[in-house]
């Protein structure tokens, strides 16, 4: 009965194998844009827990040429034990009695760097608030900062003749 159980739990782990993405995981562009809506969070007098990078739900990146690139980040943070300001966060553990905060963040970088023109969007939420519709406008809005830059041409470019 024992080996059973054994084998059973060890069939379990194989079902539901851990994929877990860490923040030192990411590429950099894209802890850029975490960064980026921390700080936006932070920045908010209610907040009062430490948050950290918890897991990618979707990533997006559109190369338009010329060192230029279209970011979407959908992400999710979660509280930790420790208070906000924490600066090693090395210590911190999630808490388990705080919901999840869902952040989408879409930027333009070039050469790696986030532009400042167009701004980058960031939008983050407690995820028992998040909506369908809130989803359909943060994929609107990323899309509009896209094309808002306008597109790059060859006809922009400077010959070498």
């Amino acid at each position: 009965m024992a080996a059973f159980l054994l084998w059973l739990l060890s069939l379990g782990f194989l079902a539901f194998p851990s994929h877990a993405e860490t923040y030192d995981n990411l590429p950099e562009t894209y802890k850029k844009g975490v960064d980026l809506a921390l700080e936006k969070l932070n920045a908010h007098t209610s907040i009062r827990h430490h948050f950290l990078f918890f897991k990618s739900v979707e990533k997006n990146e559109f190369e338009s040429g010329f060192e230029v690139s279209f970011i979407y980040h959908n992400f999710e943070l979660k509280a930790t034990n420790c208070e906000k300001g924490t600066v090693d966060s090395s210590r911190c553990k999630f808490r388990k009695d705080r919901p999840l905060i869902d952040c989408a963040v879409c930027f333009k970088t070039f050469r790696g760097e986030i532009e400042a023109e167009p701004a980058p969007y960031i939008h983050c939420v407690h995820k028992p608030v998040l909506t369908e519709d809130m989803k359909t406008t943060r994929i609107e809005k990323c899309n509009a900062l896209g094309y808002s830059s306008g597109t790059p041409s060859l006809l922009l470019s400077i010959g070498t003749n």
